[in-house]
């Protein structure tokens, strides 16, 4: 009997031995999934920081390229619009001069034909004058 008490004491201490080492691997495997998840959380967060500074400074480069693009287009356009004027303004010029040109020839032609009219208008005045006199 004592003989079996023993070995069921023995039986005991090493159940208990052996729980408390399991549980003691348990506990480790916890901290240690919390290690790699700590450490897993910081590298994604450092991808993630990368990232983000990546895409801003792609951005901020498309932003200046397509600022310099506008600029390119605009002073284009300017220097189209001016010398769309300046032709717009030589012919504008010239149809005025063709215009005052033909005022001028207009008012000449009938300046002369208003003159030519009373030298006859007067000349057949004096006539009928004449001829009531006599």
């Amino acid at each position: 009997m004592k003989f079996v008490k023993f070995g069921i004491f023995a039986l005991a201490l090493a159940t208990s031995l052996s729980l408390s080492a399991a549980a003691q691997d348990v506990s480790q495997d916890l901290k240690k999934a919390g290690h790699e998840t700590k450490e897993a959380t910081k590298d994604t967060a450092h991808d993630v920081s990368k990232g983000t500074k990546k895409a801003y400074n792609k951005t901020a480069e498309g932003t200046e390229k397509v600022a310099d693009k506008t600029a390119e287009g605009t002073k284009k356009a300017y220097h189209k619009t001016a010398e769309g004027t300046e032709k717009v303004a030589d012919k504008t010029a010239q149809g005025t001069k063709k215009v005052a040109t033909k005022t001028a020839d207009g008012t000449k032609d009938v300046a002369e034909k208003t003159a030519d009219g009373t030298k006859k208008v007067a000349t057949k005045t004096a006539d009928g004058t004449k001829k009531a006199v006599d």
